[in-house]
């Protein structure tokens, strides 16, 4: 592993000053912000060189990457193992290398008191960047975003086009999120010389590549760096409380409005933090939950500040939801009515493009989401793009936000230098995401192997990190009901359980499900006395594979499964069980093992989301509960 991480290793020891701190507001144009998408077709070269080294050796990006040998063509986002016929590529573990040419306007380049930004929404799984060949910044972790002020760099030659470099690693290792492990297999009369595979504990493709979109953008030297609301209300009158950060100046002049979607200002006030009063509130309510769900205000920032002989000024709008989360033993609530979650997990998995921002499926799943009657979703097993927690907020779907903590099994990463990029990782997430009011919990970890003796105190550190970042979002971990979890449970506000009865065991006895969901339910409640929500169930499906009776891997099979556990939600929501998600929304790919045929066939979904029987099951049952607890939106 040593051998192929090498160059990891080199980079990690280089000084990283470029690369910022503190906010990470989404990338909006403004009076006095611009953005440019460099979305498109990049040229594109992975490093086949038995240690993967080569591109550092050689410096590719020190000129156009067609010099250092042939390159081809690869569109951003998506990820890249399934965009060639390279069998090699698709299966490809360590260094590529991404370069696109870019003009940067002449005024952003002449206005000294202009910062040029350049972001990545997402590269799985660690990166690094270059522009004109100077290194401007790098990044672990391949599900959130991260940029560079490259603007000194590319003022360094005025009037030529822009050369941005991007070399990304997809190496995982037992300290990086997910873990994974580099095995050599050292044997001369089975294996080639040098030959490796990655070893992971997850039950999804290890998709690479850059996922997200890269954007350049524009700010002022004096600019909102940062901006905190959180909210509450009484009776009709709503509460946001604002802290504005502001860089550049130590004596920034700040206002703030408060717009509603009729652009009335509803409230103002000056100075970088404060608290706004709205009369008449319109809350921002779930899907199916109320008639208007997902309403929305416009957090309007204006800053101006004394620079040198001149002023500056900085505007960004941030859209908000009024909201409150509150949890007891036995309820979870919005705005202080109990609220179940009904919906499902998903992953960012497509054909062709992989983990890639993808924008008509993301259209396509909101529009099934609801057709479902899904209130909510979990965005297992790792942060999802901002653009689709944008669309939650808009349409009133409800998230559990989940960092990358999936697969972690050994007990080398539960080590210190594991818990310190998981700290970072929680950090990175809770800054970008805790303003949406989609989001209304925090999932730190998913079926950790929390029987291991070092697990106790790495998830109660993890929780403690995620309560003192955001006390306004309850914390859980996703468990799977067979570990032994005193160590994690009591520090948790909602538990979370994965359990496949009648698939993982007792395969093919349904007749089991109703016993041991039971049983289940009521050790845990009674043990921890916390609401729950069954955060995984269900079966595979083979599309179109049909028997009667029921057989595993049938459709038939599927249905009578979900209708097993159905029977058993409806005993325990009249009392602790908080939400039903369903695993899994669609079909998605895996690594190639003999459990799995193309792919995980649980969804109720097919990848290219057709229905399967399941989809009828989980459609029927959400909108009955949705007439039993909700209010039905206008027009449905």
């Amino acid at each position: 592993m040593g051998r192929l991480l090498f160059a990891v290793c080199v980079v990690c020891a280089w000084d990283a000053a470029h690369l910022l701190g503190g906010g990470m507001l989404f990338p909006r144009d403004s009076p006095t912000r611009e953005v440019k998408e460099l979305n498109g077709l990049w040229s594109f070269r992975a490093d086949f060189s038995p240690g993967r080294n080569a591109g550092f050796q050689q410096a590719w990006f020190s000129g156009p990457l067609r010099e250092s040998g042939p390159v081809i063509d690869m569109p951003v986002p998506a990820s890249y193992n399934d965009i060639t016929q390279d069998a090699r590529l698709r299966d490809f573990v360590g260094w590529v290398w991404y370069e696109k040419e870019v003009w940067i306007a002449v005024r952003w380049l002449r206005d000294g008191n202009t910062r040029i930004m350049l972001r990545v929404g997402s590269a799985h799984y660690y990166s690094v960047v270059w522009v004109n060949g100077e290194k401007v910044g790098q990044h672990e972790g391949g599900h959130l975003p991260f940029e560079a002020d490259i603007g000194a760099v590319a003022r360094k030659r005025n009037g030529t086009s822009c050369r941005i470099t991007i070399a990304v690693n997809n190496t995982l290792d037992f300290h990086t999120l997910p873990p994974g492990r580099v095995e050599y297999l050292n044997h001369p009369k089975r294996y080639p010389s040098g030959y490796f595979v990655q070893s992971t504990h997850f039950d999804f493709f290890n998709y690479a590549g850059i996922h997200r979109s890269v954007l350049l953008y524009t700010t002022p030297k004096v600019y909102i760096d940062d901006i905190t609301v959180v909210t509450n209300f009484s009776d009709s009158t709503g509460l946001l409380s604002y802290q504005v950060s502001v860089v550049g100046s130590t004596r920034p002049s700040v206002r703030v409005s408060l717009v509603d979607q009729d652009e009335k200002c509803v409230a103002s006030s000056a100075g970088s933090s404060g608290l706004l009063k709205i009369v008449n509130i319109n809350l921002w309510w779930p899907y199916l939950m109320h008639e208007k769900p997902g309403y929305l205000y416009t957090l309007e920032v204006q800053v101006t500040a004394e620079a040198g002989n001149s002023f500056l000024e900085d505007m960004y709008s941030l859209p908000v939801g009024v909201r409150t989360v509150q949890v007891t033993s036995t309820q979870f609530l919005i705005n202080n009515k109990p609220f179940y979650f009904h919906g499902v997990n998903k992953h960012e998995d497509s054909d062709i493009r992989g983990k890639g921002l993808d924008w008509p499926l993301i259209v396509k799943d909101f529009n099934l989401l609801k057709w479902l009657g899904a209130n909510s979703f979990r965005t297992s097993h790792y942060p999802y793009a901002e653009e689709v927690l944008q669309m939650c907020d808009r349409h009133g779907i409800v998230v559990i936000g989940e960092s990358p903590g999936v697969g972690i099994k050994d007990v080398q990463s539960f080590e210190n230098a594991s818990l310190a990029h998981h700290l970072v990782v929680m950090e990175e997430l809770v800054r970008r995401d805790k303003n949406h009011p989609s989001v209304v919990m925090w999932s730190v970890a998913n079926e950790p192997a929390a029987e291991m003796p070092p697990a106790g105190p790495y998830i109660k550190t993890l929780v403690a990190h995620t309560k003192l970042l955001d006390w306004t979002r309850p914390v859980t971990f996703i468990t799977n009901s067979n570990f032994a979890m005193d160590h994690g449970v009591p520090y948790v506000d909602v538990v979370c359980l994965n359990s496949y009865f009648s698939w993982y065991q007792d395969q093919g006895h349904l007749e089991v499900i109703s016993l041991q969901l039971n049983e289940q339910f009521e050790d845990w409640h009674g043990k921890y006395q916390k609401p729950i929500i069954q955060s995984e169930y269900g079966a595979d499906a083979v599309p179109g594979l049909h028997n009667d009776p029921p057989l595993m891997f049938t459709e038939e099979y599927q249905k009578a499964m979900l209708e097993s556990y159905h029977s058993t939600f409806d005993q325990k929501r009249k009392k602790y069980l908080v939400g039903e998600l369903v695993w899994n929304f669609a079909d998605f790919m895996t690594g190639q093992s003999i459990m799995r045929v193309a792919g995980n066939k649980k969804g109720i979904f097919t990848r290219q989301r057709q229905p399967k029987a399941g989809a009828y099951v989980i459609r029927e049952r959400y909108w009955r509960i949705a007439n039993e607890t909700g209010v039905m939106p206008e027009g449905l």
